[in-house]
């Protein structure tokens, strides 16, 4: 049996290829939007891709279902209740399918969405016994999926669904079962995932702390309550794949854009992501950009701030960067990029318009300050946990996702200082901040990593 996790970093979305090359047949499970992966074992190893499986309607991604559908005509296959709007292969609980020595048969294990799907897999020309299971987003490495994207209406059952599916449907197999399952750390999906992309059931029922309660009171208790931030592009995304993902061939094409292009667009309402590192966006940006740079875990900042159905403008270093932003963006359905500005910044000061700057304080400059009384008002980004591991005395707490809806009760002329871990989320808020007219903001070069390595302390 050919076997092959493919990771995407950032995302921290694992999809799945099973086959056979004696047998000349392909499995792809959970493909992300850009398919060239698939592709290249397909036509490396002599498979042909005959289905293609999504384990249920993601909502942090894309699906590359669609894309490859059309590229191979492999069939599109899901439980048979899907809420989609085009035709698919129904997997029914214990359907089976095979791909030459690979055998994955169906398990139906609703609890991340009442449609999930996990997969048993055997590699026949070992055994026709179970080697692993691909456990969608019901069970992760360290963390099991969230119960809650399909609204407060649904969240009882689904949290009955999860418990059952967990403890009873994965109950039933054995411990030695290697288990993959659909996201890894980085992902929304859950909240404490580990890195490593893999496991197995018995370590897992062992060491998993959502798999230690004493029973279903306990679990309901603490699977009703902090859930990670929802990015607004989840909804978008649901009903992307729900409708079936557009081909990446009928999104707007390329365009590097000359100044003045990129301007009349800016002025036709369309948003400015601003991809440099945030040194450089703190020294010199277009007015009203928003800081998102291309981060590990870029697509879900983007998901916080930017509205999906946005006009997007990028600001790049080079043509490269704004290829791989792209590919980034149009893995969680940002597909109306209209171009990046040629030339850079460079390009933008050269031209002699305004811009503006995002003022980066050292930590020690901050700490003499604050020593001598000269306090500005201190704003902690960080998540609540991080928060309550230590952080610098007299800030105020306002976690991303509050100040993206409560900046506005700040005063706008005051001196702020936001800070985060490393600078990336400050950054990210500063931007936006000075664009809805903040006129005294900074960032905390480095954040508590920079401030903690000033050997500055912490209070909690």
């Amino acid at each position: 049996m050919y076997f092959k996790q493919i990771q995407v970093s950032g995302l921290g979305c694992f999809s799945y290829i099973l086959g056979c090359p004696a047998a000349g047949k392909m499995i792809v499970v959970d493909p992300k939007r850009d398919i060239n992966d698939y592709l290249d074992i397909s036509r490396e190893e002599g498979m042909r891709i005959t289905h293609i499986i999504d384990t249920h309607v993601h909502a942090d991604h894309v699906s590359g279902a669609h894309e490859l559908a059309a590229r191979t005509g492999a069939s599109i296959c899901m439980h048979p209740q899907t809420p989609a709007t085009f035709a698919f292969t129904p997997l029914p609980e214990g359907a089976v399918l095979e791909a030459g020595a690979a055998r994955l048969t169906v398990l139906h294990t609703p609890g991340h969405t009442p449609h999930s799907l996990s997969l048993v897999v055997a590699d026949l020309v070992r055994s026709d016994e179970p080697w692993l299971v691909l456990t969608g987003d019901l069970l992760f490495v360290g963390d099991i999926g969230r119960p809650d994207l399909v609204g407060k209406a649904a969240l009882e059952e689904q949290i009955k669904n999860l418990y059952d599916s967990l403890f009873v449907k994965l109950g039933a197999l054995p411990d030695h079962l290697e288990v993959y399952p659909a996201h890894g750390s980085g992902s929304l999906c859950g909240k404490g995932m580990s890195p490593k992309p893999s496991s197995t059931l018995g370590y897992e029922r062992r060491h998993n702390p959502r798999l230690q309660y004493a029973g279903f009171e306990d679990f309901a208790l603490a699977m009703s309550q902090d859930f990670p931030a929802r990015p607004k592009s989840f909804s978008h995304i649901i009903a992307t794949n729900a409708g079936g993902a557009p081909l990446l061939e009928r999104c707007p094409l390329e365009q590097a854009l000359s100044v003045e292009d990129f301007e009349r667009r800016m002025a036709a309402g369309a948003v400015i992501i601003d991809a440099r590192d945030g040194a450089a966006f703190g020294g010199c940006h277009i007015p009203g950009a928003l800081n998102i740079g291309f981060e590990k875990q870029l697509a879900n900042w983007v998901g916080m701030v930017v509205d999906p159905a946005a006009d997007i403008l990028l600001v790049v270093n080079d043509r490269a960067a704004f290829e791989a932003m792209r590919t980034e963006l149009q893995r969680i359905g940002y597909d109306r990029i209209l171009g990046w500005l040629a030339g850079g910044m460079q390009a933008w000061i050269y031209s002699g318009r305004p811009a503006e700057r995002l003022e980066q304080i050292a930590a020690p400059e901050l700490a003499q300050r604050l020593k001598a009384g000269d306090t500005p008002l201190l704003l902690d980004v960080r998540t609540g946990p991080e928060w309550a591991g230590g952080r610098i005395a007299g800030a105020r707490h306002m976690p991303f996702a509050e100040i993206l809806q409560a900046c506005c009760t700040l005063p706008v002329e005051d001196e702020i200082v936001v800070y985060c871990g490393s600078g990336y989320r400050s950054n990210m808020a500063g931007s936006y901040m000075l664009a809805h007219g903040y006129t005294n903001v900074k960032s905390l070069a480095g954040g508590v990593l920079a401030w903690g390595r000033a050997g500055q302390p912490f209070v909690k």
